[in-house]
Formats: C-alpha cells, sequence, structure tokens
C-alpha cells in the first residue's frame, strides 16, 4: 500500500520536475564527505521517475571514482560491471517488470560490491531512524546481507525526493538503517559508522 502510494506521487512528476531534482541531488551528494574520500561507489541509474543518477554518475568518473552498477540476475541478487560512460549501459527488460539500464561490459560478480566505499541505495522513502523502504524485490536487502557476511562496511546513502523521509517505514528484524539521505534540498545523517 505505502509502496503504490509513494509510487503514485512520483509517477506525476514531470521530466522537467525529475531533470531538475537529478541536477540538485547531484550537486547535494557530490559534497558529502564519504563520496569526496570514495575510490569505489556502487550506484545504479535511476529509470523513469526515480531521483535521477546520471549526473552523479558522470561526476563521479570525472573525480576518477571507480562506479559499479548492477546487473538484475534472475533470481533477483545483482552481478556488477563497471559503468564508463552512457554508451556502456544497455537496455534490459526482465520479464513483465520495467526496463533496466546495465552495464553492458565484462561481470564482475554478485561479491563486487564488497569492495565499495559507498553504495547508493535506491529507495521509496526513509523514515526517521534511517529505514529504507525499498520496491520489495528483495535485491537490496541481498546486497546488505553480503556485505554484512564480507565484514564490508559501506557508506549507505539513499537518494530520494525531499517528500520522501517520513516518520516511519514498515521495517523487519534484518533491516539495516542507513548511513544518509539525500534530496534534492538537503543531506540527513542517521548514523556516524561509516
Amino acid at each position: 500500500m505505502l509502496r503504490r502510494e509513494f509510487l503514485a506521487v512520483r509517477n506525476r512528476l514531470t521530466a522537467d520536475d525529475v531533470r531538475e531534482s537529478a541536477t540538485a541531488l547531484a550537486g547535494r551528494a557530490l559534497g558529502l564527505p564519504e563520496l569526496a574520500r570514495a575510490r569505489t561507489v556502487a550506484a545504479y541509474v535511476s529509470v523513469g521517475s526515480e531521483p535521477g543518477t546520471l549526473a552523479l554518475l558522470d561526476a563521479l568518473r570525472a573525480r576518477g571514482v571507480r562506479v559499479l552498477l548492477p546487473a538484475l540476475l534472475p533470481d533477483n541478487d545483482l552481478d556488477w560491471g563497471a559503468y564508463t560512460g552512457t554508451d556502456s549501459l544497455a537496455r534490459v527488460r526482465h520479464g513483465g517488470k520495467m526496463a533496466l539500464f546495465e552495464p553492458s561490459g565484462e561481470r564482475l560478480g554478485p561479491d563486487a560490491v564488497t569492495g565499495a566505499d559507498v553504495v547508493l541505495l535506491p529507495g521509496l522513502a526513509v523514515d526517521a531512524r534511517g529505514m529504507r523502504l525499498g520496491r520489495g524485490g528483495g535485491s537490496y536487502d541481498r546486497v546488505l546481507a553480503r556485505l554484512e557476511r564480507a565484514g564490508a562496511h559501506p557508506a549507505l546513502v539513499v537518494l530520494l525526493y525531499d517528500s520522501e523521509i517520513i516518520e516511519r517505514v514498515p521495517a523487519e528484524v534484518h533491516d539495516q538503517a542507513v548511513h544518509a539521505v539525500v534530496t534534492p534540498s538537503g543531506v540527513r545523517r542517521f548514523r556516524d559508522d561509516a
């Protein structure tokens, strides 16, 4: 129910709204100390009315950061590949789901994410505790579990619109709080252990 409400609001955004938000979001995110010192960032390519990420990905690459992007596997886990510019992306449709932009080059394996200094997570909302509401596919729950098993502790950052920081999202015992959320108007921190 909650997911549907957030998706409905996003679907009412115009292309101009999404573009302007993406520019502001990139500016805010690039100011994060975690991203300033990151050598490898695991990110994703936004689709549809998601908060835009391409400007941020290109700015990170221009800084010399290695950017990893996910490729959805049949079991909903994520493999990873390097982003080397928009020409390194392939539009891939997975069954009845929306088409995603994935890296077209070499696959580095699901464990490649454990080498990231920062993981940018998609989401629909984050609450006052830093708990993230995802789309419900479980792909990023697997990523977070993989990071924990590997003893990896990257900064976890969610990119959202301003209206998507709410009082409370449903959370399960295994869910982890994120370190920060970046919106077009600012940054909100939840954990300082990154």
